[in-house]
């Protein structure tokens, strides 16, 4: 692990820079204090990413699960609500041991690969603003329809009001250091490979800030910064730690919010997971269920210490990946900053343009939605691309997890018609009729085997061959038996070979 250092810890500062207005955005759309997104970024970050089998996957704080924690926090107050967080990180603990980490295996390519591209598209549009100057919504939300009442594009409309010149100069310039940083003659050089891009990036855009500030009509107002809260003390710091409200285990709603979030934050860490190794370039496969126990770990401790729930979360993940993480390193390092900066250079960190943030998410936000992803899904057929487009569609305009779902109905419908039309084959010559089973066939094909039998000429032979079917469903097998009297009748000369080793052949 410790022999790719020199790519995991470049990688880390990237996604420290990256997750640390996503933290503070995420909890401030919560309705929770702002340090405890930081709290979930650190156990998300150490102790998930070293309990994880995960080489790359990040994990802290999700925009996904604020539509459960805002009410909840608005209903029984944040010290109580922390009780439902433990909740959630026990059931994910016993989930990981009932081995359910399985259940992100049956989501299909096209469906993961849109939500790639969707997040990506996402992560443009919503920066866009915060180029421009205007920071109306959090960092990190994912959601079309915004807390504001403003959607992801009438935002583009609403910014036009609140342009700030210096942003759009930081922003600038901080896209040509990143496009620089692109070129092949400066990933060859080995300086340039150790100073990553968005460090410069986010160094010159504290710098050019302080430099306007000595012009008045230049100076960038605070919503325009990271807002890390500042303490000076160690006494200041502990009260930024909240300790649950032991009262909640006696509130029966509290474990439904529990179970809720657990179900919606497992199936979110298993669907970053699957894309995160798709990402991957070593193509590693992370183990789901021990992922699901390092996701219940972190959600116990975050809930015991004042933290939001914790999931693994694409944006993070991704930018480790294209900032060359090799090995989970990268995200205990990123946990490891948050942790010192937190509490030892807020002042700084205060300083950070969230223009300079929005350059570096530009690049990690085009690299997941490249036009070239779309050419090559569209070459895969239609089969492919009609659940990648729709996948694509439906997060961008409605939610990471609605869309998901929209995007497994209509992956799953393909998945189901192909099955349904190659399931077997029909061949007739002369006076003889073949049906070949190609593979499984179960009640779904019921329907074009019935068909297929109806159609078969009366006075001929008909070889109905199930060698190439492990696994003939029951009532499959029960109907082409119950033809034998219909071909009897019809004189058909009815042969069923094949299918004495068949599972369903025994019932």
């Amino acid at each position: 692990m410790f022999k790719h250092l020199s790519n995991d810890l470049p990688a880390g500062l990237v996604v420290f820079l990256v997750a640390l207005p996503l933290c503070l955005g995420i909890a401030l759309a919560s309705g929770a204090p702002l340090f405890s997104g930081i709290i979930a970024g650190i156990i998300g970050g150490i102790v998930v990413g070293s309990l994880s089998g995960s080489p790359l996957g990040v994990s802290g704080p999700a925009a996904g699960l604020i539509a459960i924690v805002l009410p909840a926090i608005t209903d029984f107050g944040f010290k109580v609500f922390l009780v439902a967080v433990v909740v959630s990180g026990v059931i994910q603990l016993i989930l990981g041991y009932l081995k359910a980490g399985i259940i992100g295996y049956y989501f299909p390519s096209a469906v993961i690969r849109g939500m790639l591209s969707a997040i990506g598209i996402i992560i443009v549009l919503k920066q866009i603003p915060h180029a421009f100057g205007y920071d109306g919504d959090y960092q990190g939300d994912l959601a079309f329809v915004q807390p504001d009442g403003h959607t992801t594009l009438s935002e583009l409309y609403y910014m036009l009001d609140f342009i700030s010149p210096t942003a759009i100069i930081i922003t600038a310039v901080s896209m040509g250091i990143l496009i620089l940083w692109e070129q092949e003659f400066m990933k060859k050089q080995r300086i340039f490979q150790v100073i990553q891009g968005p460090l410069i990036v986010v160094l010159l855009g504290i710098a050019m800030k302080i430099g306007f500030d000595a012009i008045p009509a230049m100076q960038l107002d605070a919503n325009h910064l990271v807002a890390l809260p500042v303490v000076s003390t160690f006494n200041g710091i502990s009260k930024l730690y909240t300790l649950p409200d032991l009262a909640g285990f006696l509130e029966p709603e509290i474990y439904m919010i529990g179970l809720t979030m657990a179900v919606v934050a497992s199936l979110e860490t298993l669907l970053c997971v699957e894309a995160t190794d798709r990402l991957d370039p070593q193509k590693r496969i992370t183990p789901t269920n021990q992922e699901l126990k390092a996701q219940g770990v972190g959600n116990i401790l975050s809930g015991l210490i004042g933290g939001l729930p914790i999931t693994q979360v694409i944006v993070r993940s991704s930018a480790n990946i294209q900032s060359g993480g090799r090995t989970k390193t990268a995200a205990i390092f990123h946990g490891v900053l948050l942790l010192v900066s937190a509490v030892s250079i807020p002042t700084l960190l205060n300083h950070i343009p969230l223009a300079s943030l929005a350059s570096i998410l530009f690049m990690v936000g085009y690299k997941l939605a490249k036009p070239a992803v779309f050419k090559e899904m569209f070459r895969h057929g239609m089969d492919q691309f009609i659940p990648f487009m729709v996948t694509v569609i439906a997060i961008v305009f409605t939610d990471l997890l609605i869309g998901i779902l929209i995007g497994l109905a209509v992956g799953t419908a393909f998945v189901i018609r192909s099955n349904y039309h190659s399931a077997f084959t029909i061949v007739q010559h002369d006076d003889q009729t073949l049906i070949r089973f190609n593979k499984d066939v179960n009640f779904i094909h019921k329907s074009e085997i019935i068909k297929a039998l109806n159609s078969v000429p009366d006075d001929t032979k008909l070889i109905i061959d199930g060698a190439k079917a492990w696994y003939i469903d029951h009532d499959v097998f029960e109907m082409i038996q119950d033809f034998r009297f219909t071909a009897k009748e019809r004189n058909i000369d009815l042969e069923i070979i094949h299918f004495n080793n068949r599972k369903a052949a025994k019932n």
